[in-house]
């Protein structure tokens, strides 16, 4: 079975592509259950967030069978999403988790949460039983790579997220925090950053708007805002000059009507739209509105490539950590697959003395002599031990196999033969004593 990861991602799909396959928290146990249900797949784990969705997987179809679902799951639509997926394998997908774990492959470069987000995939793909022993291995050396990425290289210097890049852009517009009414929607991570950053910045007023009121009232109390119901938010969007919102909503959650309701009532003042959620909670015919300034995720592309250049040279140190913990892993992994035929042995022996002792506490229980029990279960574990590679090696004397002989002389060096003993003794389970 091969190691997979299989994905989409903001440098292969717009954003409206992605969000096509976006899956949000509750859905993602349900959907491994189905994954693993899979007869082509044994082990599988789900990364979503709001720039990529990814399945890493141990599969043995070389992944049809998984990019097939991605594309064509409920929400996807057609099979079209096949052209958008990557497909890496092996020591690929090794190095394609690594990087996304050490934000080389993120938006912003280095940016911080994305470590958490393969946390978090690793701890539901645990919790819903798909997680096995390779793929584990996988993740918590991933895991460790993050960390020497991060701890030994300036990647993880002065941190960058999509929430402070918004902030940044709204500093750089019409809506400078400082004079401005800030709505953000939503409390999740991301907005608790953006409100981190607003706070920093001196936001004029801010507002947070959620589904869970105590939520949002938690995170305004922490940043001197005032929190909203969602379900009143067409009551006070009007107020706002810009807006940050990163729900998990499957569905918009600023329709074009409400926008403009909003523009009406301000006057058409202008209001700048930050989307930072995968589906958009913006619906997207309201950037065809005068008066609203709307950016998702894709549009911070300009913003981020600043921050990228000047990390350009921390982030080639990064790739030299990662090829060498790519190396590392990957000779792990042979190993494991050279170690087979050992376990193997090892487990043949193992049985054969477990049912040769339990024969010799039989005899005990029935009243042999000690000396007698003794002398048979060393006779008889030898001869079941010795009898298969005593076979094996006098055809390979037969056929002339010297590459076979060469071996056995460097499993069981000439001086260390007594050749007192019979050679051709031990070599067959029919002289085993009578019990």
């Amino acid at each position: 079975m091969s190691l997979l990861a299989i994905g989409i991602n903001h440098q292969t799909a717009p954003v409206a592509v992605r969000e096509r396959v976006a899956f949000a928290e509750p859905a993602v146990s349900a959907a491994l259950a189905t994954l693993h249900a899979m007869p082509q797949v044994s082990e599988v784990a789900l990364l979503s967030t709001c720039n990529r969705t990814e399945l890493y997987a141990v599969a043995d179809d070389g992944g049809d069978a998984l990019a097939h679902w991605l594309a064509t799951h409920p929400g996807a639509g057609d099979e079209s999403l096949h052209a958008y997926l990557y497909r890496h394998r092996d020591g690929e997908a090794v190095r394609h988790l690594f990087r996304v774990a050490s934000g080389l492959d993120s938006l912003v470069l280095g940016e911080p949460q994305i470590l958490g987000q393969v946390k978090q995939a690793w701890a539901a793909a645990r919790s819903a039983g798909t997680l096995g022993g390779r793929l584990d291995r996988l993740f918590q050396h991933a895991f460790v790579t993050a960390k020497r990425a991060r701890s030994e290289t300036r990647i993880g210097n002065s941190p960058v997220s999509v929430a402070s890049m918004a902030v940044r852009l709204a500093q750089e517009s019409f809506a400078r925090p400082a004079d401005s009414v800030a709505l953000l929607i939503g409390a999740g991570e991301t907005i608790e950053l953006a409100a981190r950053h607003l706070a920093q910045a001196k936001v004029k007023r801010l507002l947070v708007a959620n589904r869970t009121l105590a939520h949002a009232q938690d995170l305004a109390s922490r940043h001197g805002g005032v929190a909203l119901p969602l379900d009143e938010l067409e009551h006070h969007l009007y107020l706002a000059d810009v807006v940050f919102s990163a729900t998990a909503s499957r569905e918009p959650v600023l329709a074009r009507a409400q926008v403009a309701d909003a523009l009406a009532r301000r006057k058409h003042r202008p209001m700048l739209l930050l989307d930072l959620a995968v589906p958009r909670d913006v619906a997207p015919d309201v950037a065809e509105l005068d008066d609203a300034y709307v950016y998702t995720v894709d549009d911070l592309e300009r913003s981020v490539e600043d921050n990228r250049r000047g990390r350009r040279e921390a982030a080639a140190g990064a790739e030299d950590i990662i090829d060498l913990q790519v190396a590392h892993f990957v000779r792990r992994m042979a190993a494991g697959t050279r170690d087979a035929p050992l376990k193997r042995l090892r487990a043949h022996g193992e049985r054969l003395r477990i049912d040769t002792l339990r024969s010799a506490r039989r005899q005990l229980a029935a009243g042999r002599s000690p000396d007698a029990v003794l002398d048979y279960l060393a006779h008889t574990l030898t001869n079941r031990l010795l009898h298969a590679p005593t076979a094996v090696l006098r055809d390979a004397v037969v056929a002339g196999d010297a590459e076979l002989m060469r071996a056995i002389e460097r499993l069981l060096p000439l001086q260390e033969v007594d050749t007192r003993l019979d050679p051709d003794a031990g070599d067959d389970d029919a002289a085993d004593p009578a019990p």
